[in-house]
Parts: C-alpha cells; sequence; structure tokens
C-alpha cells in the first residue's frame, strides 16, 4: 500500500522542487494535494482527510506551520507530521516538537533522505536532520542545567509577563501574542526581555522550562 503525502509549501519554485523528489519514490509513495498555507492545508484535510503523512513548510501567509500543525494534531491525530524547512533555530524547533510535529527536515535534505524520513515517520521515528537533532539534544542539555530555585519563587513577574509566558509555553510568535493580547508586538518584545532578565535565562525555551519548573504556568 503507498504511503499518502500531502504538501504545505507557499512558494511555488519550492513545491515543485519537493513534488520532484517524492515523484521518485511514486511507486511508493501517493502524493495527495499541496496547499499553498496553513488554512487551505486545513480545508483540503476536512475535504480528504485520507492521508497518512504532512511535510509542513514553517514560514506561510494566514497560518503558519507551526499553528496548523497543533490544529490537525488535535483533530487528525492519525496523521503524521514532518517539518520541512529552512529554518534550524531553536525557537522554531522547540515550538515545532511543541505543537506535536513528529520530525523535522531541512528542505536540502536528498530525496532519498525524504523517503526514509517517511517511512521511518510511518513506522514511529522521529527523523531529523542531523543539525536538527544535534540542536535538539543542546535544547534538552540546557533545560537539564536550569538551576534549581525555590518552587514556589515567582521572580516577580508581572502578571502581564506570566500571561506572555503562557503564550510562549504555546508556541506563539511575537506577532499572534500582540493580537491575543492587545498590546503591540514591540510591548511584546519588551516583556520578553524583561522575562528573560528576571528568570535568568537566555531564550524561550529555557524561560518556558524554567517557568513550568517553578509552576509559574
Amino acid at each position: 500500500m503507498k504511503i499518502k503525502i500531502a504538501l504545505a509549501e507557499d512558494n511555488d519554485l519550492l513545491a515543485g522542487s519537493i513534488k520532484e523528489k517524492l515523484e521518485l519514490f511514486s511507486d511508493r509513495i501517493e502524493f495527495k494535494f499541496r496547499a499553498k498555507n496553513g488554512k487551505e492545508l486545513i480545508e483540503k484535510l476536512e475535504a480528504d482527510s485520507d492521508v497518512d503523512t504532512i511535510l509542513m513548510d514553517i514560514e506561510m501567509p494566514e497560518l503558519n506551520g507551526i499553528e496548523a500543525t497543533g490544529l490537525i494534531r488535535n483533530k487528525y491525530s492519525g496523521i503524521k507530521i514532518i517539518m520541512l524547512t529552512v529554518f534550524d533555530d531553536e525557537e522554531k524547533i522547540f515550538n515545532s516538537i511543541q505543537a506535536g510535529a513528529n520530525g523535522y527536515l531541512l528542505k536540502d535534505e536528498s530525496p532519498d533522505r525524504i523517503f526514509e524520513s517517511i517511512e521511518m515517520i510511518i513506522n514511529g521515528g522521529a527523523p531529523m536532520s542531523p543539525i536538527i537533532a544535534a540542536k535538539t539534544l543542546e535544547l534538552l542539555r540546557n533545560t537539564v542545567a536550569l538551576p534549581i530555585d525555590n518552587p514556589k519563587d515567582d521572580f516577580s513577574l508581572s502578571k502581564r509577563e506570566i500571561e506572555v509566558l503562557e503564550q510562549l509555553s504555546k508556541g506563539e510568535d511575537y506577532i499572534k501574542i500582540s493580537n491575543l493580547l492587545f498590546i503591540s508586538p514591540a510591548t511584546v518584545r519588551k516583556h520578553i526581555e524583561n522575562i528573560y532578565k528576571k528568570l535568568e535565562v537566555h531564550n524561550k525555551v529555557q524561560a518556558v522550562q524554567k517557568a513550568i519548573k517553578h509552576k509559574i504556568i
């Protein structure tokens, strides 16, 4: 039985390149459809959810890949999602995994590697590009290395800073947080700077992990 694949990619050139890579394995893969953004992907799944795996871009208009991943994981838990992106920064990795992604590959991977990853994810694996795996291990090390303080310490965070932290823990970006909390992106950025300073951390991942550890969120 062929593995049914859907693709979410807003760039026509990249979408064509990815589809060409998949066509090399047409005897094992059935390409179902391509969506240009997360919103269109959700709509197409509502019409036909007979999909095994989605190759998901991150930066897309209307609904980005991380947001779409969270929605799909809640509604179509059987569909496996591989983030296929140019981004290898810690926050994108953390937010993707937290949203429910099963794998994370960079777009410059070879056709063989992409196909192997699709097979791996169908069999319960969690494929990652080597550089992503290394960064994920580093994230885990940073989490483990966080100092243990008084678990009841709130670090003098304001109510608004805690609200921002809660949204960060859900993987929301600056723009989404500003819309949800009715404040400007610049204000969100300032709150995050204050959060980092008060928690004595250096990135979003550490901030969320420390906030959870100390029961702030």
